[in-house]
């Protein structure tokens, strides 16, 4: 495999952990650039849940980097393989990065169905069973730019055993060992970069211990993975992240998985997280909310976060009583940005421009 085009050049580091700068030589023509901490858009088979194409271009300071999932493209792999160029050109995608992950952050996935060989995805049509010869081939016909390796990532919940969650650290390394043998021996994969898995769950040791083993592997990232929104606190969060972060290089950029409530991307940004998925906005707008942000800052984090969530279809009702605008409801600033940006001497600034898309897009 060559070395790795993608490069992280940073700024400035807050207290040792928040980073800011731009992540640069992205793609296999090396002409795009993301500022980090930034996010990736957010897509299902390569759109943006309710937004036509021509509405997500009238947005500005899109991401550069498109994420695809295998759970969704796996299904049509004969499709794409007749097709030969690519998901990007099936997909009508331009002048865009393309990230393919393992699983849709947006959708569960039930447990209980990885082997020491195979990892499950769920399509539309049931579960996919993945070996890591399944799972390249799809690689070559998706043809990314990026890719994370696969991974044994069902140690998320709370009360995992140490014995699973060691199991599953030695199952991701031992994946990424064969997906990244395949990788060097494979033309169809040149230019492409793998971002290796950091499993572990909620256990420090295991968490540190893959960090560790993973950083020892020639990847161009890495992906933080079961560490998503309701599987543990925040603190606790804070703690595995900040400690896996510190077994990790410098110049290599760090993806979190499953983390998209504004206030959770805030409080990882400052434990040293580069990247975020945007699939929060799509979940807020299926369960009929807006994320609504008041303009006044509060100095205390936990006021700041709380009421970004408006449930449109009770205001439906109040507007109908009280013959009001839905507009005068919602506001699409984040409070909890401005109180960032403000207090800048002692957090990481963020780019707004940037990570803001991901909390408005709900609109």
């Amino acid at each position: 495999m060559a070395g790795c085009r993608m490069k992280l050049e940073l700024s400035r580091v807050v207290q040792g952990r928040g980073r800011l700068g731009v992540l640069k030589d992205l793609g296999k023509t090396g002409q795009h650039s993301l500022e980090v901490p930034g996010c990736l858009l957010h897509t299902h088979l390569g759109t943006v849940p309710h937004l036509t194409r021509d509405t997500l271009h009238t947005l500005s300071n899109l991401p550069s980097v498109t994420q695809v999932t295998l759970s969704n493209i796996a299904e049509h792999q004969d499709v794409l393989e007749e097709f030969r160029d690519g998901f990007r050109r099936f997909a009508g995608l331009h002048n865009t990065v393309l990230y393919c992950s393992l699983h849709d952050p947006a959708t569960p996935c039930p447990t209980g169905y990885t082997t020491n060989k195979t990892v499950s995805v769920w399509g539309s049509g049931g579960r996919i069973e993945l070996t890591v010869a399944k799972f390249m081939a799809l690689q070559k016909t998706v043809q990314p730019d990026w890719y994370q390796s696969m991974a044994d990532g069902e140690t998320w919940q709370s009360g995992t055993s140490r014995k699973r969650v060691r199991k599953s650290v030695d199952r991701t390394l031992a994946h990424l060992d064969e997906c990244l043998l395949v990788h060097q021996n494979s033309q169809e994969l040149d230019g492409v970069e793998v971002f290796g898995v950091v499993e572990g769950g909620d256990i420090l040791e295991e968490r540190v211990r893959s960090g560790r083993e993973t950083a020892k592997r020639p990847v161009a990232g890495f992906c933080l993975d079961g560490l998503q929104t309701g599987s543990m606190h925040q603190a606790l969060r804070t703690q595995l992240i900040t400690a896996v972060t510190k077994e990790l290089p410098e110049d290599k950029p760090r993806l979190l998985h499953g983390v998209g409530r504004p206030d959770e991307v805030l409080a990882c940004v400052e434990a040293g997280v580069d990247l975020f998925e945007s699939f929060f906005p799509f979940q807020a707008t299926e369960r009929g909310c807006a994320l609504c942000f008041a303009f006044d800052v509060s100095s205390d984090p936990e006021l700041a976060a709380e009421g970004w969530k408006a449930v449109l279809r009770s205001m439906r009702h109040e507007r109908e009583e009280k013959n009001t605008t839905l507009e005068s409801h919602i506001h699409f600033e984040c409070t909890t940005v401005r109180f960032h940006a403000e207090s800048c001497c002692s957090r990481v600034p963020l780019r707004c421009s940037a990570l803001l898309f991901c909390f408005s897009e709900v609109s």
